[in-house]
């Protein structure tokens, strides 16, 4: 029997580990500045929480993975990171606190779609929730948040996309208007449009079917539907992306994924190779209901997410380098078991200092050990032979400049220090 990984999983090997990381200490900073505070949630939620009534996008209805426990109660892994942030926000009374509350997350979701490159059956993304206030300048800090994340990383013509779906009020009208716009020709729509049509006709205008690309050039769009209060809304966001020169387009067919957008909606971009019209590396939007239907009060939130493995290929493409190559500091070669055991003694000694250090545990011989260092690149060799263990000294070595100096074992570590 074959034991491999799952259809659309992959392993994070050692070589790779670091990376992510990189990644994750990253981005744990960079929300550190604009003062959000981590939330972690579980990777499962009862799945009225996923499953809303409000709630029939693709990645919901078609993509989750659903189960029953042994109690027989219905759970679900989470797709997206949002809902399982405002169940605890709301479970954990979090809106008792005065002021704006501002959360990031980071961990796996799971959707069960065809996999292809770049997209998984468990992904990785972090994001983030502002909930509490409805002013535009909130819209405006998490759109410079998420164009910062990536600008910062060294990628190219980073830019926003960015559209306004309007309120409730907005959003109503323009729905009927895109109904009364698509029910004479609904026979010609593709399948999955035919049914989002009554469902959520908005995702219509997401599609990338040929046909309905077609039937919609000449559609209505939100922004002709937005009522004064959501001009004004929109306006403002715009004012305040263009104080602080964030480069960004209006597109007008930008709906988003989700059900639950009100208002703002966006996409961050950048020019990757290879990854051709496909540039769009995370996003997110405004919704206002959200809350209030998970059981809480009256609360606005606008949040973001962005993909995490996709996000490290578009580096890894433009040879952004997220750490240096990994390189011990010492590494040492013995010849018995007496050197070896004065050598892990050193090494305890060293490693307390945070001095990167490894030895032979195969008691193999001069050389198979000197290729191990090498191989390794490590910067300094040390050398315990019986001559050495008489005199308690060591034989330090420089990799790169072939040097070698006889050291004391007593000052080894104060020597290393200073010489690292």
């Amino acid at each position: 029997m074959n034991y491999i990984k799952v259809k659309g999983t992959y392993d994070v090997l050692p070589t790779e580990a670091e990376n992510w990381v990189a990644l994750e200490s990253y981005v744990r900073q960079l929300f550190k500045t604009y003062n959000y505070g981590e939330i972690r949630t579980p990777m499962m939620e009862y799945s009225n929480v996923i499953h809303r009534e409000t709630e029939l996008s693709d990645m919901v209805i078609k993509e989750t993975y659903n189960f029953k426990d042994k109690s027989d109660r219905d759970l679900t892994l989470r797709p997206e990171g949002t809902a399982g942030v405002i169940r605890s926000y709301v479970e954990n009374k979090l809106y008792a606190q005065a002021g704006v509350t501002k959360l990031y997350y980071m961990g796996p979701n799971f959707r069960y779609e065809r996999p292809q490159k770049g997209r998984f059956r468990q992904f990785m993304q972090f994001g983030c929730e502002v909930l509490g206030s409805n002013e535009p300048s909130i819209d405006a800090e998490v759109i410079e948040l998420a164009y910062e994340t990536i600008y910062r990383l060294g990628l190219k013509q980073v830019s926003v996309k960015l559209n306004s779906l309007g309120d409730d009020d907005s959003k109503r009208n323009y729905r009927q208007a895109l109904i009364d716009f698509l029910t004479p020709v609904k026979e010609k729509l593709s399948k999955d449009s035919q049914d989002r049509l009554t469902n959520n006709p908005l995702r219509i205008l997401d599609s990338k079917d040929p046909a309905d690309i077609e039937l919609i050039k000449d559609a209505p769009l939100p922004l002709d539907y937005l009522n004064e209060t959501s001009k004004k809304h929109f306006e403002a966001v715009l004012e305040l992306l263009n104080l602080m020169n964030i480069p960004y387009e209006i597109d007008k067919k930008l709906v988003r994924g989700l059900d639950y957008y009100a208002h703002t909606v966006f996409e961050i971009h950048a020019t990757i190779k290879g990854f051709g019209a496909q540039n769009a590396l995370g996003g997110g939007g405004r919704y206002q209901n959200l809350v209030k239907e998970l059981g809480g009060p009256d609360t606005p939130g606008i949040g973001y997410a962005f993909g995490m493995e996709r996000l490290l290929s578009a580096l890894e493409q433009e040879g952004i380098a997220l750490t240096s190559p990994k390189q011990l500091d010492v590494y040492f070669i013995t010849f018995d078991q007496q050197s070896r055991k004065k050598a892990i003694e050193l090494q305890h000694h060293l490693r307390s200092e945070n001095i990167l250090s490894d030895i032979d545990h195969l008691n193999r011989g001069f050389k198979p050990q000197l290729k191990e260092a090498l191989r390794y690149d490590s910067k300094y060799i040390i050398i315990i032979g019986e001559n050495e263990l008489n005199n308690n000294v060591v034989q330090l070595k420089n990799t790169k400049t072939e040097e070698q100096v006889e050291v004391s074992m007593d000052t080894l570590t104060d020597t290393l220090k200073e010489l690292l």
